[in-house]
């Protein structure tokens, strides 16, 4: 482990090129007890599998003799475009990609976690100069990787807030980015947890488990060990990412493998099965008191009538209270059908830059109003009523159920997957 950065008031900054790098116990200490999404065997997973980044590095913040804080990296060389704007960007872009795809393939640095919200994993808050001496890393860091681009990704406000003089000072804007969605536990029984549900949406939920429990042959299983579900569960996968509008990650063999040979990883498959064939799940991953379900597949030929969505979420909520969890977060995307589960939704900000003026002026004219506009597509009545408004000090996996015919009042039309 070299210092790659000047001591500042007893600071320094070194970069670890892995998790590996990182004592076992380090990491457990600064990183957030409750989100398993930053659990140390998932990173590794990460690592090993083949989602979308071309490297990983983790900046350690040491003062004196104790680290303080690490924030992972995520470096892609040549990051396409067109997965990660919305369907109408991408059918505009579409020649582009035909006649000149290289100028589509964008370097850029994302700080934070790829699959998850994102944090400075720290002790305690940082004082100014360390969080300025982290911030100049960052931008030093993507300099020697030339990586025009660099976002911090998906951070609540409160995680914001130590490093938000840093990063305005470095010339970081901040954007509005898809709220993530967290339903809060405490019942004793999912019986419980439904009847505190409003009464429409109580209604709701009883009529697509008894349509669910009414299909021949399928029934709902919760599985610890399911390599030997490996290839179906990556196929489903792949029927629900060939509907997404946006591909910033996509799992593959690799990663899938890796995860369920973690033992640390601490993750639970949640399987709708027809018979012997798998028809839908949702990976779900626990630590401390959260749970979040990361990634769902669906098969696509029944989804719809058999209400699979629904009830792989029903099973994961029951799973979830069963193991004690004060919150179970389900990922930005089909917001509606969240907000009938009782979710609410966590407010997230992207803070930017690029490291050549032109460019970043560019940025910071162009992605606000384009990405509220998103935003508000995606949330409907639920959108923030500005959302370019910078985020105050204070804080506030998937996709879809595929579109098919409405068959009730009370049947919901929902969006698209996101990711």
């Amino acid at each position: 482990m070299t210092p790659v950065a000047p001591v500042s008031s007893g600071y320094r900054v070194e970069v670890l090129p892995g998790v590996e790098s990182l004592p076992a116990a380090l990491w457990e200490r600064l990183v957030p007890r409750d989100d398993p999404m930053w659990s140390r065997a998932l990173f590794r997973a990460m690592e090993r599998g083949r989602i979308g980044p071309d490297g990983f590095a983790y900046l350690l913040l040491w003062h004196g003799a104790e680290a303080v804080a690490v924030l992972p990296l995520c470096l892609f060389r040549r990051l396409r475009l067109d997965e990660i704007v919305g369907p109408r960007e991408r059918r505009l872009l579409a020649p582009v990609r035909r006649l000149f795809p290289r100028l589509l393939r964008v370097p850029m640095l994302f700080c934070g976690n790829l699959l998850g919200q994102g944090h400075l994993a720290a002790a305690g808050p940082l004082p100014a100069q360390a969080a300025r001496l982290l911030v100049a890393e960052v931008v030093a860091f993507a300099r020697r990787e030339r990586l025009g681009t660099v976002v911090f990704k998906d951070f609540a406000p409160a995680e914001l807030d130590p490093l938000r003089a840093a990063l305005e000072g470095a010339g970081f804007f901040l954007l509005r980015s898809l709220p993530d969605t967290e339903l809060r536990l405490g019942q004793a029984s999912f019986e419980e947890y439904l009847a505190a549900l409003p009464a429409k949406a109580r209604r709701n939920a009883r009529s697509k488990i008894r349509t669910f429990e009414a299909w021949p042959g399928l029934r709902t299983e919760v599985l610890d060990d399911f390599g030997h579900l490996l290839p179906q569960v990556l196929d489903l996968y792949r029927q629900v990412m060939d509907r997404a509008d946006q591909r910033l990650d996509v799992l593959d063999a690799s990663f899938l493998d890796a995860v369920h040979g973690e033992a640390g990883a601490h993750r639970r498959l949640v399987g709708c099965f027809e018979g012997d064939r798998l028809v839908a799940f949702l990976l779900c991953f626990f630590a401390g008191q959260g749970a979040t379900g990361a990634r769902i597949g669906l098969d696509y030929r029944i989804a719809h009538e058999a209400r699979l969505y629904h009830n792989v979420h029903y099973a994961a909520i029951r799973l979830a209270i069963a193991s004690g969890c004060r919150h179970i977060r389900f990922a930005q995307t089909a917001y509606q059908p969240k907000l009938e589960l009782g979710c609410e939704l966590v407010e997230q900000w992207h803070a930017m830059t690029h490291l050549r003026p032109l460019p970043r002026a560019l940025l910071r004219r162009l992605l606000p109003p384009a990405l509220a506009t998103a935003l508000a597509a995606a949330l409907g009545p639920h959108a923030p009523a500005s959302a370019a408004a910078a985020p105050s000090s204070v804080p506030s996996a998937d996709a879809a159920p595929p579109p098919g015919p409405s068959v009730g009042p009370d049947d919901e039309r929902l969006t698209r997957a996101t990711r």
